[in-house]
């Protein structure tokens, strides 16, 4: 069985596979995060202009970790700093920048859009954005796979000797898994209501613990893999503990409240108060069934029949959009 082909030829003109790949995810990305913008009741004009900085930012700083991490090659290859066509690629390095690039581009354009909020409707895009990435890039990429096996399921990568753990299929399996799992608990924080900032944390917490035993048990050691398992454990700590911190401060808001319990006006994840909810078709759904079984408006208010209270709309059955 032969490689994968990494490149092609147009005429003159050299295609890689890898470079393809990499632009289709984030193609993906820009439609579903564009997506969940709409369905949560958040503008989504304003993400075009916003992605090309966030695009340039996370692969200057995915090419930046890579470099930095494998100084030892590059230090005897500098032409090879700017080969990205050949790989190399670190994705710690691509949040590090992205992550900020779109925070400043969505406080500057998008001023509605809370921090903890915006990073909740992203986690699940990210995670599922790295699941297709990786079979759509380093699958097709020189040197993609991992430690060499002779298993039935090892593939063979150019730039490769023998059969190889073809990891980016099996990272792309995970990420899936984790992708699931955050839309569960999107749909826990929405029903509640809170905590914001669950998503997200659950996400990164999730996300290092796979990198770190795809780095400690199937990739070749010897190529930074020491920082990316400090990484990695770093994402599972800072992340397990900001969620632990947010279920019980949720805990204790809910102890004060006594027997009054939650608030029935609280507005679910991504759902400005006074906002409607998107079902799947891109059409504003209904809120709440009226008496006779017909669809009503918006449930009365404190104000009168027939109005919105200050506080919002009755969201009490929300389910977030994958």
């Amino acid at each position: 069985m032969k490689p994968i082909p990494v490149a092609f030829h147009i005429g003159p003109l050299e295609v890689h596979t890898y470079g393809i790949g990499l632009a289709l995810t984030f193609w993906f990305a820009y439609r579903y995060f564009a997506r969940r913008l709409r369905a949560h009741g958040y503008p989504d004009q304003w993400l075009g202009r916003a992605f090309i900085w966030i695009i340039v930012a996370s692969i200057v700083g995915a090419r930046a970790v890579h470099v930095i991490a494998n100084w030892g090659f590059y230090a005897k290859n500098a032409g090879d700093i700017l080969a990205v066509w050949h790989g190399g690629l670190s994705s710690f390095g691509g949040l590090a920048l992205g992550v900020p690039a779109g925070i400043i581009s969505a406080r500057r354009w998008c001023k509605e859009l809370r921090l903890t909020i915006a990073l909740d409707l992203v986690a699940p895009v990210l995670v599922l954005a790295w699941s297709i990435g990786r079979l759509l890039g380093p699958q097709l990429m020189v040197a993609g796979g991992g430690r060499p096996t002779t298993a039935w399921y090892g593939m063979y990568y150019a730039g490769q000797v023998g059969r190889r753990v073809p990891v980016p299929i099996l990272q792309a399996i995970e990420c899936f898994v984790i992708w699931l799992i955050v839309l569960q608990v999107e749909r826990f924080v929405s029903r509640r209501g809170r905590p914001l900032g669950l998503v997200v944390t659950v996400g990164a917490s999730l996300y290092g613990l796979s990198r770190f035993f795809d780095e400690y048990i199937w990739l070749p050691h010897g190529r930074g893999g020491v920082a990316v398992e400090m990484a990695s454990l770093a994402f599972v700590g800072v992340g397990a503990l900001f969620a632990g911190w947010l279920l019980w401060r949720e805990r204790s808001a809910d102890a004060r409240q006594g027997s009054a319990g939650s608030d029935p006006w609280a507005s679910p994840l991504g759902v400005p108060a006074s906002g409607t909810e998107d079902g799947p078709d891109g059409a504003t759904s209904a809120l709440e069934a009226g008496p006779d079984g017909a669809t009503s408006a918006l449930e009365a208010g404190p104000a009168g029949p027939g109005t919105v209270s200050e506080s919002g709309a009755h969201l009490s059955d929300t389910v977030p959009f994958a």
